[in-house]
């Protein structure tokens, strides 16, 4: 499996992380099948938030792999903490403490590689967190941390006082919500696609080395569903064929190329719990889309040039 430096780092990921979010859907068994069959082809970055299933996720996670030190130095395992489902963001020095003694009491493991925050907290106190950081750095608990959907200010206001290095921003893109990639292509234009939805945040990450993790790579709107094979989107498919037929692959192999594709240096997060389109989705590393098949998708997808 092709890696990448994450953020800063001298951590070296796998281009393509294995999103956990959904594995308490299948039995046991297929859980186990889906990680160990994702280690076999070398993706040993596993995403996880303590959010998934209410935390069932990472204790199917650890459980399948029957979790021991042997095992855990087989993996890189990226957690979140920050949403109370349903009722508030909580990026509290004591919130986020509890938060990851939870989670790694769940991965039966004694530290996570990265922690993310999870989304922003509109009452964050950046004093709190870089406080809740420095504790978990300091006793080894925490190695690495990092961010999620968080546009340039919110990061630069959590920098300003977090020592560490926030090394990913994880944020929602695929081919069909690339609102990152055409704000840039539509600068000083009156159309709807030149309006600044993040603060130009592809842009700084790539100049901050802050890793984007796309997220839901697949899905079109907020999760109404999966582009591929979409009646909705005839002409991004056809297109999508058309590349899958030249290159010998899945449609999903060519849709996840597209994204690391970018220069940019991404690592898209799947969500998938079937292994075979996991590993269609790692395939993706071997394709090398030209610059006019890149455009030609995106155009597909309804997006449109100035």
């Amino acid at each position: 499996m092709k890696t990448i430096q994450l953020g800063k780092s001298d951590l070296k990921v796998p281009v393509v992380a294995v999103g956990c979010m959904r594995i308490n859907s299948i039995d046991k068994a297929e859980a186990g099948k889906l990680i160990k069959g994702a280690l076999d082809e070398g993706a040993n970055f596993f995403d996880h938030a303590d959010i998934y299933g209410n935390g069932d996720c990472e204790k199917i996670f650890a459980e399948v792999l029957g979790m021991n030190p042997s095992v855990r130095g087989r993996l890189i395992l990226q957690s979140k903490c920050g949403i109370v489902r349903g009722k508030r963001f909580d990026f509290s020095k004591e919130h986020i403490l509890d938060s990851v003694d939870g989670i790694l009491d769940r991965l039966k493991t004694d530290y996570l590689d990265v922690l993310l925050l999870h989304r922003p907290d509109a009452l964050v106190e950046p004093e709190e967190v870089a406080a809740a950081f420095d504790q978990l750095h300091a006793g080894g608990k925490v190695r690495h941390f990092g961010v999620s959907n968080q546009n340039p200010m919110q990061i630069q206001l959590l920098q300003r006082h977090v020592k560490q290095p926030l090394l990913a921003n994880q944020l929602q893109l695929s081919i069909t919500n690339a609102t990152m990639i055409s704000q840039g292509l539509h600068v000083n234009m009156l159309d709807g696609n030149a309006v600044n939805r993040d603060g130009g945040i592809l842009d700084f990450c790539r100049l901050h080395d802050i890793t984007i993790q796309p997220w839901s790579p697949f899905q079109y709107g907020f999760f109404e569903g999966v582009f591929l094979g979409n009646e909705k989107f005839p002409k991004l498919n056809a297109k999508i064929d058309e590349l899958a037929a030249k290159y010998g692959v899945s449609n999903v192999t060519i849709a996840m190329a597209w994204l690391l594709r970018h220069p940019a240096k991404m690592q898209p997060v799947t969500g998938t719990t079937n292994l075979q389109r996991l590993k269609d989705c790692f395939k993706a590393a071997e394709i090398h889309l030209t610059r006019q098949e890149w455009y030609d998708v995106y155009l597909a997808a309804g997006n449109i040039l100035p």
